[in-house]
């Protein structure tokens, strides 16, 4: 039979009767014979609960100390589905991200996993015991004697990692969701399931705002080739399957595709001015955010030359969380960058479309155009890829936007080429650039 790793997040086990209802789903499945791993997350909001009493005690409290104490959450989870485990007649034994051989960087509060050492996991798994172990944390120091937490998605992450190391079958990610959706379902109602994805689009996905798995757990599942499925833990809807194999074989000429759309509504955008033209300035605006730590990773960048072409401005528009750090890291390395000015834009957001095929048919970019200009809603693009196209708005129109998107790519699927000749198409591109 298969090894199956389950990783549970918070809002499957907010209460201990949902604890309960998770102990069975797992022993069903022990009981069809799968050795199974289960990683649960911090029981409901006792994450937020646990910072905010941090924050009662010091505004901005020592991030050892912090990664200690939000730790618990976790450890509290676990336990308690052991238990519940226990209760039906399985046997299971909670185990810590340092039990677990979880191994990371020493970034507190945003660790990275670099190894994972599953012995005590194998060794259980060999007698017939079900490991529940914490999602979100880990352990580094010469002696592994340092706790330290993964960040936001850091469960997903750990369920990944030990399904790598152990060659797990499958890595289910069980949240409130009947999978991944063509859009999230609190926007928009007739949002449906998607059956499969490929690494890369759960990966696009993630990088423009989809809540349902962080990027860092989907670029490690990519990595590793970690076979997951996204489904909920509330019924047996079979959800989502990733992997690497495409949905269907690409053909030539075969028409452009939007498999779902994502959006992120808490971006900043920082524009610096004159400097498109000078060597190295995005260079040096990069090598600056990254080595402030800023999330480098998830910002867009943009060129926008001036009609001079010899000066211009970069647009950057990135998570606001990490505008702090970035504006800081700008000005300090403003004379190497070399641009003239400086200007913020908060309270705006994205809209992305996800799929395949965009730069070869402009007729995304005309239908895009065409629904958010009908739709009232001022935006300005952000990305043109092949696989993703995002655009930048009001945040408070976002929603508005991702509706009306939904309904031109998703619910009315268009078949037909919205140009004509090959100069429709430059224009199109054109227009987006």
């Amino acid at each position: 039979m298969a090894l199956i790793v389950q990783k549970y997040g918070g809002s499957s086990v907010p209460t201990t009767e949902r604890i309960r209802r998770v102990a069975e789903r797992v022993v069903r499945a022990h009981d069809e014979g799968h050795d199974v791993v289960v990683v649960v997350s911090a029981m409901g909001d006792a994450t937020d609960e646990l910072l905010a009493l941090a924050q009662n005690v010091d505004t901005a409290p020592c991030p050892r100390e912090l990664d200690t104490l939000l730790s618990v959450g976790e450890q509290v989870s676990s336990t308690l589905t052991a238990m519940a485990i226990h209760a039906l007649g399985a046997s299971a034994c909670s185990c810590s991200g340092r039990q677990a051989g979880v191994i990371t960087t020493p970034a507190h509060g945003g660790a990275r996993i670099v190894d994972v050492r599953p012995r005590l996991v194998r060794e259980a798994l060999d007698r017939g015991i079900i490991p529940v172990v914490t999602g979100f944390q880990g352990v580094c120091g010469e002696n592994d004697d340092e706790i330290t937490t993964l960040g936001r998605g850091g469960s997903d992450t750990t369920a990944i990692a030990l399904a790598a190391a152990l060659k797990a079958d499958v890595c289910e990610i069980c949240t409130d969701v009947d999978g991944v959706l063509t859009a999230d379902p609190k926007i928009v109602p007739e949002a449906r399931p998607i059956d499969h994805l490929t690494y890369e689009a759960m990966r696009e996905l993630a990088a423009a705002g989809a809540r349902v798995l962080a990027l860092s757990s989907a670029e490690y599942a990519e990595r590793y080739a970690v076979p997951l499925r996204v489904r909920s833990s509330y019924d047996e809807h079979p959800g989502t399957s990733v992997s690497d194999e495409p949905e269907r074989p690409p053909s030539y000429g075969s028409p452009a595709r939007v498999v779902a759309l994502a959006h992120d509504p808490s971006r900043t955008k920082i524009t610096l001015s004159g400097v498109v033209g000078r060597a190295g300035a995005a260079a040096g605006m990069m090598y600056a955010l990254a080595k402030a730590g800023s999330g480098i990773g998830t910002a867009d960048i943009r060129a926008v030359p001036a009609g001079d072409g010899r000066s211009g401005a970069l647009t950057l528009v990135l998570p606001v969380t990490d505008a702090p750090a970035a504006l800081a890291a700008l000005r300090t390395c403003r004379r190497g960058i070399g641009y003239d000015g400086l200007t913020i834009e908060d309270e705006v957001g994205t809209a992305s479309l996800v799929g395949s095929g965009f730069r070869s048919h402009a007729g995304t970019f005309l239908l895009l155009r065409k629904t958010l200009d009908e739709m009232g809603v001022p935006f300005e693009p952000v990305t043109a890829s092949d696989t993703r196209v995002s655009v930048l708005c009001r945040a408070s129109l976002l929603p508005d936007a991702v509706r009306a998107l939904h309904k031109a790519f998703v619910e009315l699927e268009p078949a037909q080429p919205l140009w004509q000749t090959r100069s429709d198409q430059a224009v199109a591109v054109a227009r987006m650039r």
